[in-house]
């Protein structure tokens, strides 16, 4: 059975390395080189200091994927408006715990004082992320062309929006 809770310390190592695995293999994320986890650490701290959830889905013990609203932009007068992330373990996708993660993580923001959330999707060619964020009422706000060059490939990323309330 699978456990949803906020993400603590002995976490982080896991949700690192279920993100390396992306960063490394994967055009879902931009980043190049993966952080380690004083940088999991650094950010979490963020997120718990600005009242945001960070949770992980833990599936026999392990972490098993993980999500959370960080800041959409630096600039204070975004300080409303987060954007959702969420990443399954290799190996745990297909099996709805990206939908609980995001379920939870919506209701969750909704009870701060976010009023909006954001996704910033790469188009990768896989609508999985796109058909997720849908399923919540996210609705697609733009397009971005060609603004990110990773493994040799130019990529789009898709931003999707919806009101918290």
């Amino acid at each position: 059975m699978t456990e949803l809770r906020p993400a603590t310390g002995a976490d982080l190592p896991a949700v690192a390395a279920v993100y390396a695995h992306y960063v490394t293999t994967s055009v879902a994320t931009f980043d190049e080189t993966p952080p380690g986890v004083e940088e999991w650490r650094a950010k979490a701290g963020l997120i718990a200091g600005r009242g945001l959830p960070f949770l992980v889905a833990v599936d026999g013990g392990e972490v098993a994927g993980f999500a959370y609203a960080g800041p959409y932009r630096p600039k204070p007068a975004y300080r409303h408006t987060v954007e959702d992330t969420v990443y399954l373990a290799p190996g745990m996708t297909g099996r709805g715990l990206g939908r609980l993660l995001l379920g939870e993580l919506i209701g969750r923001a909704a009870r701060t004082d976010a009023r909006q959330m954001v996704a910033v999707i790469a188009d990768t060619g896989d609508p999985a992320s796109l058909r997720l964020h849908a399923a919540f009422g996210f609705e697609e706000a733009g397009r971005l062309r060609g603004v990110g060059f990773k493994h040799g490939r130019w990529l789009d990323t898709v931003l999707l929006q919806r009101a918290l309330r």
